[in-house]
């Protein structure tokens, strides 16, 4: 992990990641009162990314308003590159979230999403898209012919990351969900959306369907219960790591971030059996640092490594 290069600001880099969907003001209502966050799933794996050492690019769409300012500010202390273009609404998106008693959280969203049509300068190692911009007209367009553009030239990761209150009919979300598959290197989704979009179907069912799309390898997570990897050549299981909940924002954003740093650092191993081990737990020593605090704070690269010494220590212990 130590050859990774410090994040740059030129706009006009060669980027490691480059994340594209929305970026947008988390409101989260408890007990105690309402707090403003930078939030957006696509937001916090560019910041989860940055956090991690990655130079890292987000294309987005925000206001230069006061939430858009805060949004922009957030990116930078991480060492997230704000792309060109990203500017370009007239109000920034927010999203209600209230917590449960369990720290899980419910979501209403105030979002238009659009974006200007892009043509990459310099396609990056990774492009990772998913959520509200794929979804969501007319900016959902613009999203999939980036990733006609550059799915043959660099890795696509894609996490839909269902909000089932923004979508169409659930025939039309499924439809887009499968043409964009077919333009991706690797899946991640959580048991909730396998289950919304493929309803009749089990996990392995619908981790089986999705690689017969066009992927290579579809990751389902499944919340304390861990995580399964599935390419035409293996299926395992990854569980989850052990820990105390205060709320559960941004923890498949920190998943995603993380397991996109596996891959820009997994070597030429390819999806072998060791390396999708590899790459989960790292991810999911990633997702129980972030829920152990509140909102979306994933880890720094230090205290990844850290909770990964930690973890392979007590494995060895109790071996």
């Amino acid at each position: 992990m130590d050859y990774l290069k410090t994040a740059r600001h030129d706009a006009h880099q060669t980027l490691d990641v480059m994340v594209v969907g929305e970026a947008l003001t988390d409101v989260v209502t408890t007990p105690h009162g309402r707090a403003e966050h930078p939030g957006g799933s696509p937001a916090n794996v560019a910041y989860g990314l940055g956090r991690l050492g990655i130079t890292t690019g987000l294309l987005t769409a925000i206001a230069p308003d006061a939430r858009g300012i805060a949004i922009e500010n957030h990116l930078r202390s991480a060492g997230v590159t704000l792309l060109p273009g990203s500017k370009s609404l007239a109000r920034t998106a927010s999203a209600t979230a209230t917590l449960a008693p369990d720290g899980s959280a419910k979501y209403d969203f105030d979002i238009s999403w659009d974006l200007a049509p892009a043509v990459p300068a310099h396609f990056p190692k990774i492009l990772h898209t998913g959520s509200i911009a794929t979804f969501l007209s007319p900016g959902a367009s613009t999203v999939k012919s980036l990733l006609e553009q550059a799915h043959r030239h660099c890795m696509i990761t894609y996490d839909p990351n269902i909000r089932p209150a923004l979508l169409g009919s659930h025939t039309q979300a499924k439809s887009i969900f499968e043409e964009l598959v077919a333009l991706t290197d690797v899946v991640k989704l959580s048991d909730e959306d396998a289950q919304w979009l493929y309803p009749r179907k089990s996990v392995d069912e619908t981790a089986a369907h999705i690689l017969g799309l066009g992927t290579r390898l579809t990751v389902i997570t499944k919340g304390a219960e861990g995580s399964q990897f599935t390419t035409s050549a293996a299926n395992i299981s990854i569980p989850g790591v052990k820990t105390k909940v205060a709320d559960t924002i941004g923890a498949g954003d920190s998943y995603m971030s993380a397991l996109i740093l596996g891959f820009l650092t997994r070597g030429t191993e390819g999806f072998a059996p060791a390396v999708l081990e590899q790459l989960g737990h790292t991810a999911a020593a990633a997702a129980a640092i972030t829920v152990q605090r509140s909102g979306a704070n994933p880890p720094t690269l230090e205290e990844l490594k850290v909770a990964i010494e930690a973890h392979a220590a007590a494995h060895y212990a109790g071996a």
